[in-house]
């Protein structure tokens, strides 16, 4: 039985990603390439994503297959769990504390977790986030919990 080359499921992932992204923006207003829609972009998006998809799905048949490797579905669930728990909790703790937690998280996954590179990795990305969103693009994001609504 030949085994199916990994490129084939990594190109089936983009072009349900993409198409889904297509998909979903229909609801929205196209406009045109000088007045873009807020369709206009995610559409634009998916599209290249199910070409590019095509491309290396396609090919995938013209190359040897081989072993596709084992699933680890814990960092996917860290993963996704981080991002996910970011969108939840950046209103009701402020976005350093998610942006330390959600980092914390993410790193989880890796097999290689430690703690110095960690915190490095939170104090760049907490001021990094800080600096462009609040300050730099003036988002009304608190930094830090109200913490007398508690």
């Amino acid at each position: 039985m030949k085994r199916v080359n990994p490129d084939l499921w990594a190109g089936l992932i983009f072009i349900v990603t993409g198409g889904a992204a297509v998909v979903l923006s229909r609801s929205y207003e196209m406009g045109t390439a000088a007045r873009m829609g807020p369709a206009y972009f995610p559409t634009v998006l998916g599209l290249l994503l199910v070409l590019l998809g095509l491309m290396v799905a396609v090919r995938s048949f013209w190359q040897a297959g081989g072993e596709a490797p084992r699933f680890h579905f814990r960092p996917l669930l860290l993963i996704l769990g981080s991002v996910v728990l970011f969108g939840v909790l950046l209103e009701r703790l402020g976005l350093i504390p998610t942006t330390i937690l959600t980092v914390v998280l993410s790193r989880w996954a890796s097999r290689e977790f430690k703690g110095k590179e960690v915190a490095i990795l939170v104090a760049v990305l907490s001021l990094l986030a800080a600096g462009l969103f609040v300050y730099g693009l003036s988002l009304p994001l608190r930094l830090w919990p109200e913490l007398w609504r508690y």
